[in-house]
């Protein structure tokens, strides 16, 4: 018998841990919400202590749901946001809040608080801007170190280590400092291509201390994702109900990890994994270094160990519709009715939708509802964090099918952000045909079809339940030896999917669409510029 592998993801707002066999059947999960606390706008932030304790409840939850015994678990991976961990020299988490509150150690991926500090940075034109799309993007840590050492002198000075949240996991679990080549060369400005750390960045934009320092606090030691950290500690071994030899592989990012858990399906090479939950992100790999404006990357080995990826996204994509519903006077009472009938309140929304097409395709309904859904900015491929949202053709009775055709129409403008993000990547001819499409997002059937309607392609869902949580189990199964190889581990666990082909019915229409969508986003920055103008 091979053995069996635990994959655990932490995302925004939960911790989750799954057990997998060699083929990648998930045999149970268990997640554990976490709390996002957010003392200023712009600001959001997180504690690892909380992190890490979740993560030892979801494990222990999954391992008793599976019956496996822990001495057959021979690997274990992580996966997480890119958000930004402190410790001290005790390996204690230090403040990263503007009110102190010590729990309070790690800045969420999408805290904005370093906004002003990005446009700084890009203000320099450093060649290294190349490979984040032309721009730095304030999701990004260098502008958060830039952040703290400039607001938080005292946090600066305590931090013996700053971590990516994907490290400070295996940091946490096996105690090694090395970090993963996903989380440094995505998120860091690390060259993966053999030069390792720019000190002429750093030195440029204020953070000579750590250059002095030979980087020793944001690591000096990297690994490809997979490679074996070791064994578990006997500290974290206990915490999370594992044997101590249960073998740790080197982390990624969770976005990462879904794309390494879906590119193994599919028929062709013009693959885009398309992870998408709370936010979206559009990740391709191929054997050849794109630069392309807008989009971050080429980056070398942060997938699989000898190929190129490029990453855009949407910083907001699940929450894009969320925002949405919420802010409508009807949201509450849909949900009411939901709860009542059994279902969840998109499915009221959608059975509204039929009713008012009197048909199965409810498409056409959006007609004179438009919107642009950069509430949070528009990542890619503007690049532009200071973006929002826009809507245009609200009526003046906020009803019930007012707000189902909120619903539809913000859907639709998610995938005609998606639209945008292809034809950037095919101006550097990164051709996509098929879009295997994972996260929570890719539970909703209406999401999943308008997709492969707007952009043309094949999508394609796949079988497997939980992509990024047997995404972060191939880490494991790979560091325990159990394959030779990522690719080997994709090919084996991975599994098949259901194709969804577009409906070419709706071309014109969307075509129509999206030339409505581009058209409110030259209007929104038109507008932008009026009112910053003397």
């Amino acid at each position: 018998m091979m053995g069996y592998f635990i994959g655990v993801d932490v995302g925004t707002q939960s911790a989750r841990a799954g057990v997998f066999d060699a083929t990648g059947q998930l045999l149970s999960s268990h997640s554990v919400a976490l709390d996002i606390w957010r003392p200023r706008t712009g600001f959001a932030q997180q504690s690892s202590g909380q992190i890490w304790t979740a993560i030892c409840a979801t494990v222990k939850s999954a391992l008793a749901a599976s019956s496996v015994d822990p001495k057959n678990v021979i690997g274990i991976g992580f996966d997480a946001t890119c958000s930004l961990v402190l410790v001290d020299e005790d390996g204690t988490g230090v403040t990263v809040s503007p009110n102190g509150e010590p729990e309070q150690d790690v800045i969420l991926w999408a805290d904005h608080r370093a906004t002003d500090i990005a446009a700084e940075i890009d203000q320099t034109g450093h060649d290294l801007l190349q490979i984040s799309g032309g721009t730095i993007s304030p999701e990004m840590q260098l502008p958060k170190l830039c952040w703290l050492q400039r607001n938080l002198p005292d946090s600066w000075r305590q931090t013996k280590h700053f971590f990516d949240l994907p490290d400070w996991l295996t940091w946490r679990a096996t105690g090694s400092l090395t970090r993963s080549q996903c989380s440094v060369v995505c998120k860091w400005t690390y060259r993966g291509t053999g030069e390792g750390w720019d000190s002429s960045l750093f030195e440029q934009i204020g953070l000579q201390d750590l250059v002095s320092e030979g980087f020793a606090r944001i690591g000096t030691a990297v690994s490809l994702p997979g490679e074996c950290l070791g064994p578990l500690s006997d500290e974290a071994a206990q915490e999370l109900g594992l044997k101590s030899s249960t073998m740790v592989g080197v982390s990624m990012i969770d976005a990462h990890a879904g794309a390494l858990g879906t590119l193994g399906i599919g028929r062709g090479a013009s693959k885009l994994a398309l992870v998408a939950g709370t936010s979206a992100c559009h990740i391709v790999v191929g054997p050849e270094a794109a630069f392309v404006p807008g989009v971050w990357g080429p980056y070398k080995g942060v997938v699989f160990p000898t190929l190129w990826a490029n990453e855009a996204g949407q910083s907001m994509a699940g929450a894009a519709i969320d925002t949405v519903l919420k802010r409508h006077s009807k949201w509450k009472v849909i949900c009411a009715r939901a709860q009542a009938s059994g279902q969840s309140p998109y499915e009221i929304l959608e059975q509204i939708l039929h009713k008012m097409s009197g048909a199965d395709d409810v498409t056409l309904l959006s007609k004179d509802r438009h919107i642009v859904p950069d509430f949070n900015g528009n990542r890619s491929p503007l690049a532009d964090p200071h973006r929002r949202g826009v809507t245009s053709g609200q009526r003046a009775v906020a009803d019930d099918e007012d707000l189902a055709l909120d619903y539809l129409a913000v859907i639709q403008s998610l995938a005609y952000g998606t639209k945008q993000i292809l034809e950037r990547l095919e101006t550097q001819g990164v051709c996509t045909s098929e879009i295997v499409l994972s996260g929570g997002l890719a539970k909703n059937a209406l999401y999943c079809q308008t997709h492969a309607d707007v952009t043309g392609c094949t999508v394609i869902i796949p079988d497997q339940t939980e992509p990024v949580l047997v995404g972060s189990a191939m880490l494991g199964a790979t560091a325990a030896g159990a394959y030779e190889s990522l690719e080997d581990a994709a090919s084996s666990m991975c599994g098949a999917g259901i194709w969804l082909s577009p409906n070419k019915l709706h071309r014109e229409y969307h075509a129509k669409k999206y030339a409505c969508f581009l058209a409110m986003q030259d209007h929104f920055q038109h507008l932008a510029s009026l009112m910053k103008s003397e």
